[in-house]
Order: C-alpha cells, then sequence, then structure tokens
C-alpha cells in the first residue's frame, strides 16, 4: 500500500509535483586538492578527467571511483537540456543532501552555495539557463577534517578508528529538475490534532501576489474517498488554515488514525488557482497521531507506547551513507520489522526523505538523530543550530518522527556535565527545536547528562543481563545522580534533575560475532549459541525493570569495521530472524 501519489524514486515523496527531471548518473568529475578550480575557471571550461556516478561519493565503489582518501575539493560537471514544458515556468534546481559546501554555476553564471552535510537546498535558475540546446551545470564541492562541522559518524582523520567511519565527500543525494508557475507552494507544514480530530494546515507562496484571485484549495482523501475540500485566498506568502475532520473521523480508531499496527495516512492535493486557471498542483500526505508524555510513559494516541528500537546508521558497503536504491530502503524497513523492533533510532545521519516515506507507509517509528560536530565553539554552535532546524523544517510532516535527538554522548558538548556554555547550547537548541515543533519529544543528549530533556534515556554495554538488573535496580540513585549508572556516567549534567521523565535505554548490546578484525561491545562470541543467549538475557533484564519504557539495542547491521549488527552489511542475517522476533516480543 503507498500512498495516491506514489512515484519510484521520486526524491521528495511528502511534496510531490508528477512532472520532474532526474539528473542522477553520470557525470565528469575531478579532484582540486590545490584548489585551483575556480581561479581556473573550471565553471567554464571543466579541469575534471574523471566520470562519477551521482548521487554516490566518490569514497565509494558505486560511483564508478572508490578512493578512500580525503580530497578538500572536488568538482561535478553534466550538460543538460531543458523540455518544452518548463517554458514560461520558474526552473528549480533541487539538492537532496551535499557534504559539505556547494557551489553551484549554471552556463557559467554563479548561482549560490548552502553550507551543511544532511539537509536538502533549492536554486532558482531560471535566470541562467537556456531553453533552447545545451546547458552546463558546474558544482564544486568544499570538504574537511574540521570538526566543528556537523559531520556524525564521519571520520575527521586520515584512517578509520573506534566507531568513526570514512568520510562522506559531495553530491550523496539526489540532483534533480522542476518547473513551476511563477507563483506556487514553496511548502506546507502539517499539524495533526488527534484530541480535536483536526489539522493545520500552514502554507508558504512563493512568487508574485498582487494578481487578483489567487487561491488555494485543499483536497483531504482517505483510501481513495474524499473527505474533505476546503478553499482558502492568498494574500500574503504565509497563511495556515484549520480543517475540522470531527464527522469523517468518527469510524473505528484504527480506520483513521497512524499507528505502527495501523498506518494509516490521509491524501492530501493542494491546487493553486489564479481566477479558474489551475497554476500549481503539489500532493501530500500526513498521518493523524500524537505523541505525549504522561507519568513516566510516552504515549502514542493517548496508549501508553513501549518502544522497541534498533540503532540504524544507514550504511552500505558499496555505497556508504547513499542508500544503493529504494528497494533497499524498502528491504532495511521491512527486515527491521520482520525482527521485532517497532522502531529505528536513525543514529548520526540525516536520512534519505524516502526511508522517512516508506516508514510513514508501513508504520515504523523513528527518532531523527541529528548529525554532531566533535568540537565545541562558536563556529560549532552556529553551524549545528543552523543546520539542525534545516532538518527539522524538513522533516516535520513525518507521522512515523516521533522523537527529536539534537545530540549524543555529549559529542560536541564534552564537558557539559559541569559547562554552563555547553549546557545553555543544550537547552536553547531544546528550545528552538519546541518553538518550531511543541508536539514531539526532545532529548537534549541522547546516553548521560542530560540539561532539560523530555526523556531520560541511558546507554549502557554491561555484557550480560545479570549485570544489566543489577546496574539498573536501584532507580532512585540513577536518577537523583547519586551515582553513575554505567561506572563513568551521571544521569544529568550538574545542577540538573529529574522531572519523572519516561526512562529508555536507548543503546545497549552492540554482541560481536568472533572475529579477527572489526569489533564489538565486550566480548565477542564464538557461537550462534552463545550470541542468542546473551542477547536474551540482556532484553529480558531490561523487560524485568518495571521502569524502563523501552529500549534500542546496538545495532542492526555491520558498519565497515564495526561488526556488531545482527546482519551483515550486505544484510545477511547473523541468527534466525524469527529467533530475535521472539525475544523482542515476548
Amino acid at each position: 500500500m503507498t500512498t495516491e501519489m506514489y512515484i519510484k524514486d521520486y526524491p521528495r515523496p511528502q511534496f510531490v509535483r508528477p512532472s520532474w527531471t532526474n539528473l542522477n548518473g553520470a557525470w565528469s568529475f575531478g579532484f582540486d586538492d590545490d584548489n585551483r578550480g575556480e581561479s581556473e575557471r573550471w565553471y567554464e571550461q571543466f579541469g575534471g578527467d574523471l566520470t562519477i556516478q551521482v548521487p554516490f561519493t566518490y569514497e565509494t565503489k558505486a560511483s564508478g571511483i572508490g578512493r578512500e582518501e580525503h580530497h578538500p575539493a572536488v568538482w561535478y560537471h553534466r550538460s543538460l537540456e531543458l523540455a518544452k514544458e518548463y517554458e514560461g515556468k520558474r526552473v528549480i534546481l533541487h539538492f537532496q543532501a551535499v557534504d559539505y559546501i556547494a557551489k553551484v554555476w549554471v552556463n557559467g553564471q554563479y548561482v549560490g552555495h548552502h553550507e551543511g552535510g544532511y539537509a536538502a537546498f533549492s536554486f532558482d535558475i531560471t535566470p541562467y539557463i537556456h531553453l533552447e540546446g545545451e546547458n552546463s551545470l558546474t558544482v564544486k564541492v568544499e570538504d574537511s577534517m574540521d570538526a566543528t562541522q556537523p559531520r556524525g559518524k564521519q571520520r575527521w582523520v586520515e584512517h578509520n578508528f573506534e566507531c568513526f567511519y570514512v568520510q562522506t565527500t559531495g553530491i550523496w543525494q539526489s540532483v534533480w529538475l522542476e518547473a513551476v508557475h511563477p507563483a506556487h507552494l514553496d511548502s506546507v507544514k502539517m499539524t495533526p490534532d488527534l484530541d480535536s480530530r483536526s489539522v493545520r494546515f500552514e502554507y508558504q507562496v512563493n512568487g508574485d501576489l498582487t494578481a487578483n484571485n489567487i487561491r488555494v484549495e485543499t483536497i483531504i482523501r482517505m483510501k481513495g474517498q474524499q473527505v474533505k475540500k476546503a478553499s482558502l485566498v492568498i494574500d500574503r506568502p504565509w497563511l495556515q488554515l484549520d480543517v475540522d475532520l470531527v464527522h469523517e473521523a468518527n469510524g473505528p480508531w484504527k480506520s483513521w488514525y497512524w499507528s505502527p499496527a495501523h498506518p494509516n495516512l490521509y491524501d492530501v492535493q493542494f491546487i493553486l488557482y489564479q481566477g479558474e486557471e489551475v497554476i500549481d498542483h503539489v500532493y501530500s500526505y500526513f498521518g493523524m497521531r500524537k505523541i505525549s508524555i504522561e507519568k513516566g510513559q510516552v504515549l502514542l494516541n493517548n496508549v501508553p507506547l513501549y518502544q522497541r528500537l534498533i540503532l540504524d546508521q544507514g550504511y552500505w558497503s558499496e555505497s556508504h551513507l547513499t542508500p544503493p536504491s529504494e528497494d533497499a530502503i524498502i528491504q532495511d524497513i521491512d527486515l527491521t520489522l520482520q525482527l521485532g523492533y517497532n522502531g529505528v533510532r536513525k543514529h548520526m545521519k540525516v536520512e534519505d526523505a524516502r526511508f522517512l516515506y516508506w516508514c510513514d507507509v508501513k508504520g515504523l517509528l523513528v527518532w531523527s538523530e541529528m548529525a554532531a560536530t566533535f568540537e565545541f565553539n562558536d563556529n560549532a554552535v552556529q553551524k549545528f543550530a543552523n543546520q539542525w532546524m534545516e532538518v527539522v523544517r524538513q522533516q516535520y510532516n513525518h507521522p512515523s518522527i516521533i522523537t527529536w535527538v539534537p545530540f549524543n554522548e555529549s559529542w560536541g558538548v564534552m564537558h557539559t556535565f559541569k559547562d554552563k556554555r555547553q549546557q545553555k547550547f543544550t537547552e536553547s537548541v531544546y528550545h528552538l527545536t519546541k518553538a518550531f515543533d511543541p508536539n514531539r519529544p526532545v532529548i537534549s543528549n541522547d546516553g548521560w547528562e542530560h540539561t532539560i530533556s523530555d526523556i531520560l534515556t541511558l546507554h549502557d554495554y554491561v555484557e550480560t543481563g545479570e549485570g544489566l538488573l543489577k546496574r539498573f535496580e536501584d532507580k532512585d540513585a540513577i536518577v537523583n545522580n547519586d551515582r553513575s549508572f554505567n561506572h563513568f556516567k551521571y544521569a544529568f549534567a550538574d545542577g540538573y534533575s529529574y522531572q519523572g521523565q519516561p526512562i529508555i535505554i536507548s543503546e545497549f548490546g552492540g554482541i560481536a560475532f568472533q572475529s579477527d578484525t572489526g569489533w564489538g561491545y565486550g566480548k565477542q562470541e564464538a557461537s550462534e549459541e552463545a550470541f542468542i543467549s546473551r542477547f536474551r538475557g540482556l532484553h529480558e533484564a531490561i523487560k524485568k525493570t518495571d521502569y524502563i519504557a523501552g529500549y534500542c539495542y546496538t545495532q542492526i547491521t555491520d558498519v565497515q569495521q564495526e561488526i556488531n549488527g545482527l546482519l551483515t552489511e550486505e544484510r545477511k542475517p547473523k541468527v534466525p530472524i524469527e529467533v530475535i522476533r521472539e525475544i523482542n516480543l515476548s
């Protein structure tokens, strides 16, 4: 089952215009280690001599290059011709993700730049293009080993170490074009209210709005049947509309709300009219669902939710951070569900929008986490805050996302326990996130040393179930900072205290089979039987600890030198799927 307007490989399934041009594929490519490209005007006469398969980065085998050493500047070039339907329209060039600074030229003219490796961005290239004949598109990407840029699990030294992997440089998600009317929808923020059975639409409109009689029509459908139509006159670039769905949502709950068991989605069409002429037509969807916290529990649709999450870093052996295909995304989600998990903590990566789409469709819960910096200074603060809010705004409409995780294990804020400035930074990001999205929980520092946080999350890689039971037997000692819970970290930063938040063990396990290369947490197990016994013991210990409201096991797949996945990098199960499923669901 998909949404009404599903297009395979469409890069942005939450905001669909059916007419688009995919620019993935073979591009000319070149390294620019001496940073000569701009002074030598490679945007006019391209200086690269290689070919790369976009959207795979040069570090990956899928790119056709497969060189893992760091290069501070790389260039891309391709020619393109525009279809006739682009005439009279604004031509928008979209990049789903480029790591880290992208500079763009069209036909030798500078268009603009974007900084940040994990958010989508776009340019209106209408002033620079030719409607007839070939157009030249050139992209320079600058990357560095700077630990103040949000990089997540990407290494900032020459070789992999611990849980840090080969860097990602350049275009790593889709590049595409679309044509829009000079007056068009830029975005629509959708906020469902389960209790009032209504939804709020906040429209942002781009272009000349001085012409009379521009209006937006919103058509809501469920399972092919229209349930509501509403119209709103456009008189300013930003406006909102509340739509009442009470009468349309009077049937059984499972027929209209969104949950893992019943991932119902409302299809939406946004049609922009000028007079009687349709000037823009966008397809989207939303889910009616509510995330709240009461009495130490996370509630989904006002019912306690026990979260069975698995850590998912989203790496593939041939393509690293880039999904090799949409089918590979679907496979990962299906395997996660088959293993008995109801959600993923998408770790240190802002995932492809198609992944979130399929989580919405299939009912897989998501904790969305930002890629960390690894130093703290003014530059890091500004970069992180700006880029995190780009991510939150772009992912907001996905019902599968139930938690925001800006920080993990004090990465980038290593002295949070005592440092007041770093504490205030985590507080500010918490409140900034809440200002845009007051409805989802925000975790200030996943794992330990929380400041202001809606959930208390704890990381502990104790090896045995007996050890875990003993470690967590005294809840009061942990939440009151009377002792460290994992022998080296405290639950709260100094000066902060427990306020009755739900408690989730959001990293544990990490069990690896015996191997001469690679590593896992604790001792490696030599047999399937020993692995299952240890895995079962840890899960039973968590479930016996009644104040714990859920868990996140490390992790679903091996990643490069880290071999503690339930699956190999090639997605082959190491132990029977049905055994893991039984342990999770028991």
